[in-house]
């Protein structure tokens, strides 16, 4: 994703200015180690993209929230690199701090296959 780019597309947007007064970004990348403490190669990744899309559009229609941008990426990835972004656009930080909470939370449980391949 690139943030400038997204950054500026979306304060270009009508009603920007009048709605939005926090961004959250979220950017997963893959860990050098696993949840416990195993050195992880590399990650296999794939995502239920209708399911993202779902969730984007429900979590979109919340009180407070102008935008969420969702990138997803799918494939074969190494330590440090970028798997998701999240972009959630709204008028105060509580509310775009839930929305982007609970949107991470349900990607990752319910939108999300991950395969760590270990160190030999």
């Amino acid at each position: 994703m690139d943030l400038s780019k997204v950054m500026f597309e979306l304060k270009s947007e009508p009603g920007f200015r009048e709605q939005v007064g926090m961004i959250l970004i979220h950017n997963g990348v893959v860990r050098g180690y696993s949840r416990d403490g195993k050195k992880v190669k590399k990650l296999k990744v794939s995502y239920d993209y209708e399911k993202i899309y779902r969730i984007k559009e429900s979590y979109e229609k919340r009180d407070g929230i102008f935008k969420i941008l969702i990138e997803a990426r799918e494939g074969e990835f190494f330590p440090g690199d970028d798997l998701l972004w999240i972009v959630v656009a709204g008028d105060i930080r509580e509310n775009v701090k839930r929305v982007l909470s609970e949107v991470l939370e349900e990607i990752k449980s319910r939108a999300v296959h991950k395969e760590e391949i270990f160190e030999d």
